[in-house]
């Protein structure tokens, strides 16, 4: 809000600069403009009238470059008169230079009087014009400009360039009023921050008892896990002040500037404490440092000063520096140690538990109707982040909206998930026949394999509806919350993405540029198993690429110089385990043609098959795969019965 000394500011220099305006206006328009009474001739005409005595009498305005008087056009001029005929006006431009001048003077007032107007007005005007009054108009528009981004700004602002943002300084006095009642699925983050919540209640306690408390604490994690929630959250259960500013703040070009903020942030912290600084998105300023020479100059600088203040303040100060990322693998390694940086919190994405909580928050107030069950949601949604299922809550509250309902129901909540997983309902897209048979076989392709693989209770729903980017889709509880996945399962997770193209090739001959996206994941899969996770036999339990998971963005990165050799066996085992579970897909459709066909048809019928009615289409194969699982058993325990009973047989 504009105070209004600022109001009143912004008011005079507008009127200022209209006036100014109109006074720059005025003098151009008195300053440039030339007398033009007369006829006008060229300095050849004037040079060959003096020459023939018919000039009376001339003056030269010298700030114009101008010459006018009298002359006799058809006689002569003789004691300031015209001898033969009436006088009449002209005047002529000139060279603007002291010879030209001159010369004028001369060949004019060898027959006639000749006088010289230096114009001194017009030279001063000339002057202010020039150099004095584009400068006062300047320092106007400058003015206006700093008013005019409202606040507190001003021309004040420059001296405090290098201070963090005034709006932060105005609000730094507050809590958050946010608990750990509004918080959820973090838990071991939130047990772990507690004696940083009892050293901002009480920070003599520790000195008591000669134990040092975590000043300074990073916490990790992927984007939308509420690593600001959090933060805020012991914020408020300690009843302090909370102070955030971003990374990128402290970025800037300017030698000095980004140091000079971090001296003012803990400035402030100091004179609030006890108190919370925190510091989003701290890679920008705190990345690690590798010799980068003048261009990483500054930025090097900034992160040294944040170094010195975070040694600079005592443990019973009352003071705890937060820091948040999702790149902690480019941290620079001074940051992290202890005495710094002591606690390292990894916020990942929440677990059941976790999400059945996160949604039991985010539909606080909200007309959720007796059919919703936020456990079976919760158990639809494995590797969602909490910023998702609150984007989930508030779909679904949107779609109760728009169709004029008064309570959200479950099936919102089901349309919500696949909206925030894939996007919304493209109505514009109409397949034709053949691509309609093909998507729904593509798709059932997916879900016969994942049958016959023991993989059935994690298929929900299959649509072949187009959604977002995608022409059709199949959501799987995929094990997005297992922690370890053996060769078996990663094994069936791939035959299960070649499923699509393997139902193409099988029922039409060839695939399509529909089998794009599962091509991708498997290479990926594939790539993983045999780069990451040691499970080729060619190439043994060696890893050529670091995880992409350790800074919980970007790609994988290779973590040292591979070989031409060793290059050419990764591919060659890439293609390997593609074209096998391609091929074991193809082999477990095939068997079960018939229950691919029936799913098939009735996903060209419906468009959308989930629940009770998907489990009843492929319930054959799951007959049938415990039938076998049954007899393998027997067969295992037969064996085993046969080679006890070999080995209490005497010997000899």
């Amino acid at each position: 809000m504009k105070s209004k000394s600022g109001g009143m500011g912004l008011r005079v220099l507008l009127i200022s600069l209209l006036i100014l305006s109109l006074i720059f206006v005025f003098m151009v328009n008195i300053t440039f403009k030339s007398p033009s009474s007369g006829t006008k001739l060229s300095l050849d005409n004037v040079y060959r009238m003096a020459a023939n005595g018919q000039i009376v009498r001339a003056r030269l305005l010298d700030q114009d470059a101008v010459v006018e008087g009298t002359y006799c056009p058809e006689g002569v001029a003789q004691g300031g008169n015209c001898r033969g005929g009436k006088a009449a006006t002209f005047h002529a431009t000139y060279p603007r230079s002291d010879v030209s001048t001159q010369q004028l003077i001369d060949r004019i007032g060898a027959r006639a009087p000749v006088a010289v107007d230096h114009q001194t007005g017009k030279e001063v005007s000339r002057l202010v014009l020039t150099f004095v009054l584009p400068l006062i108009i300047l320092a106007n528009l400058f003015g206006l400009i700093l008013l005019s981004k409202g606040g507190d700004a001003s021309l004040g602002e420059i001296a405090g360039f290098g201070r963090v943002g005034k709006d932060r300084q105005r609000k730094k006095a507050t809590v958050t009023g946010v608990s750990f009642n509004d918080v959820a699925g973090a838990g071991e983050a939130v047990a772990e921050l507690s004696e940083v919540l009892d050293y901002l209640k009480d920070p003599t306690k520790f000195e008591a008892y000669g134990a040092t408390a975590p000043k300074g604490v990073i916490l990790f994690g992927p984007p939308g896990c509420g690593k600001t929630l959090l933060a805020r959250a012991v914020a408020g259960e300690a009843g302090v002040p909370f102070i955030s500013v971003s990374g990128t703040e402290f970025v800037e070009s300017l030698v000095g500037v980004g140091a000079a903020r971090v001296r003012d942030l803990f400035s402030q912290v100091r004179a609030l404490s006890p108190a919370i600084c925190f510091i989003d998105e701290i890679d920008a300023v705190g990345r690690r440092r590798e010799g980068e020479g003048v261009s990483g100059g500054e930025r090097e600088q900034t992160l040294n000063q944040l170094l010195v203040e975070l040694d600079g303040f005592e443990v019973t100060a009352g003071i705890v520096v937060m820091g948040a990322t999702n790149r902690p693998d480019i941290l620079d390694p001074a940051l992290m140690r202890p005495g710094r940086f002591d606690r390292h919190i990894t916020i990942d994405r929440p677990e059941l538990e976790g999400r059945i909580h996160i949604l039991k928050i985010h539909a606080r107030g909200k007309p959720i109707g007796p059919d919703v069950d936020l456990e079976f949601v919760a158990s639809r949604t494995p590797g969602f982040t909490g910023a998702d299922l609150a984007n989930v809550v508030n779909e679904a509250t949107l779609l109760t909206i728009r169709e004029y309902r008064t309570e959200v129901t479950a099936a919102d909540f089901e349309e919500a998930i696949f909206r925030v997983v894939n996007g919304p309902k493209r109505r514009g897209r109409v397949l034709s026949v053949e691509e309609r048979q093909r998507t729904a076989f593509h798709e059932a392709g997916h879900v016969i394999v994942a049958a016959a693989a023991g993989r059935a209770d994690e298929v929900h729903r299959v649509s072949i509806l187009a959604r977002g980017r995608a022409v059709a889709s199949v959501q799987m509880g995929a094990d997005a919350e297992a922690t370890l996945l053996s060769r078996t399962q990663l094994r069936g997770k791939l035959v299960t993405q070649m499923g699509g193209i393997a139902a193409e090739n099988l029922i039409f001959g060839e695939g399509s540029t529909g089998g794009e996206q599962d091509i991708e994941q498997a290479t990926d899969l594939a790539r993983d198993m045999v780069t990451r996770y040691g499970m080729s036999p060619e190439l043994g339990p060696v890893r050529y690429l670091a995880h992409a998971a350790e800074g919980f963005l970007g790609n994988d990165i290779p973590l040292g110089e591979i070989s031409i050799e060793t290059q050419t066996a990764i591919d060659k085992e890439i293609r390997r385990l593609v074209a096998e579970a391609q091929a074991e897909a193809t082999a477990m459709l095939s068997r079960h043609r018939k229950t691919l066909d029936a799913l098939a048809s009735r996903l060209d019928e419906e468009e959308t098959l989930e629940g009770e009615t998907l489990q009843k289409v492929i319930a054959p194969i799951e007959a049938e795969m415990a039938t076998e699982r049954i007899g393998a058993t027997g067969k295992v325990a037969s064996r085993a019965n046969g080679t006890r009973t070999r080995r209490k047989t005497p010997v000899g």
